[in-house]
């Protein structure tokens, strides 16, 4: 609680950094916390989840959970939650970790609300009796789909919640093809403690557009009306690859342009990548450490990245966490239209694409005054993404 501001409720946070404890991740919930306390509300974190965590040194899921707390409860307290956060694990053997299950017990006592951010905290009887059930989802497309087609375990895993955010803020527009039924979806974004990415310095100039991405995941395409919609990012990515040799080959200002991927590939994919002119580096070191990923960020030209082909296709709206992060920085961003720029303004520091020549022309645009560019994007970070303002529209929404 910030001393000299009355709390406005007691809140949990329920979130997933210790269960997949790498930089993007943990920088995600640290802006809810923040904006929360901020806002005067007493805020905890906590997860109580009956999955295995991921550990990145194994590249696996564990039942040990002592590796992903040493790794991301240091970071919490750092930022002024110590007393504040819980893990446990709600399975066979599973620990608690930080708070007790005693303390937990009287905390969903004497909770007023809960935002489940993501979605990941499974609900038990314990959680269902605390009195407001915020769902915030991160990752739209597929719970509309299985609530259309009648997911009974979708459904009832949503009905659990009595309030409903997605960062698919374009569902519900004409262009957005995604149904929507049975739940009232409102519209949120991203928030950004500001302050947290602020850095006057300017990127080295050979610095080369950056992102921090997977290249390649499995089992979550879904099929929709007949329709197969993808969710891995290597589809889009393969669209434009011969970007940095079109760069290259032009005049300035393009030809100023680099580009590089922090990202896990197998060596064809490393070799095929660097034949057209990309520069790899590992993403699990960038990523294993939050400053680390945020020096990251800020020691960019900026950011050049792509979509999941369901959030492009059905257009959701969807915008990324980690693009939020690089406005902040001041770094320009290029990404792929989702549906966005029916609600994001862009055009000088945000630019959304979807052929070849829309990227070039972002370039050209960015480089043309790049430090225009970076102005321009702490300013739309500011009016659009600034944690106090993200989340005093969401809990006023909810009635909070």
């Amino acid at each position: 609680m910030v001393a000299g501001h009355p709390a406005k409720g007691r809140i949990i946070v329920f979130g997933i950094a210790f269960w997949y404890p790498l930089g993007g991740v943990v920088w995600q919930f640290l802006h809810y916390l923040v904006g929360l306390r901020r806002l005067g509300y007493d805020v905890y974190y906590v997860e109580d989840s009956g999955r295995y965590v991921y550990s990145p040194e194994l590249n696996d899921f564990t039942p040990d959970a002592s590796a992903n707390v040493a790794a991301v409860a240091p970071v919490l307290e750092a930022w002024g939650f110590a007393g504040r956060w819980a893990y446990r694990g709600a399975y066979p053997g599973g620990r608690c970790y930080g708070m007790t299950d005693e303390q937990l017990a009287v905390l969903y006592r004497e909770a007023d609300a809960f935002l489940n951010v993501t979605g990941g905290q499974e609900l038990r009887d314990e959680h269902m009796s605390i009195p407001r059930r915020i769902y915030v989802e991160t990752d739209p497309v597929v719970s509309q789909i299985k609530v259309a087609e009648g997911d009974l375990t979708t459904i009832d895993q949503l009905a659990r919640h009595d309030t409903h955010f997605t960062y698919g803020e374009n569902i519900g527009a004409p262009d957005c093809l995604l149904p929507v039924e049975r739940f009232r979806w409102q519209p949120t974004r991203q928030p950004v403690v500001l302050e947290m990415w602020s850095d006057s310095s300017q990127p080295p100039p050979d610095a080369p557009y950056t992102t921090i991405t997977t290249w390649k995941n499995t089992g979550r395409d879904i099929v929709f009306r007949g329709e197969t919609y993808y969710w891995s990012k290597d589809r889009e990515f393969m669209k434009f690859i011969d970007l940095p040799l079109r760069c290259r080959a032009a005049q300035p200002p393009l030809s100023r342009a680099t580009f590089e991927l922090a990202t896990g590939v197998d060596a064809a994919t490393a070799r095929m990548l660097r034949d057209n002119g990309w520069r790899i580096t590992d993403s699990l070191p960038v990523s294993r450490e939050i400053d680390r990923y945020r020096r990251y960020i800020q020691q960019s030209r900026g950011e050049f990245t792509v979509a999941k082909d369901q959030n492009i296709r059905l257009r959701s709206g969807w915008f990324s966490d980690r693009s939020a992060c690089y406005l902040a920085a001041g770094r320009p961003v290029i990404t792929q239209e989702t549906g966005f720029s029916n609600i994001l303004p862009t055009g000088r520091a945000l630019f959304g694409f979807l052929t070849m020549d829309d990227i070039l022309r972002a370039v050209d645009t960015i480089e043309r005054d790049y430090a225009a560019a970076c102005r321009a994007a702490r300013e739309l970070a500011a009016e659009y993404f600034a944690a106090e303002k993200v989340l005093a529209s969401l809990m006023s929404r909810a009635g909070l």
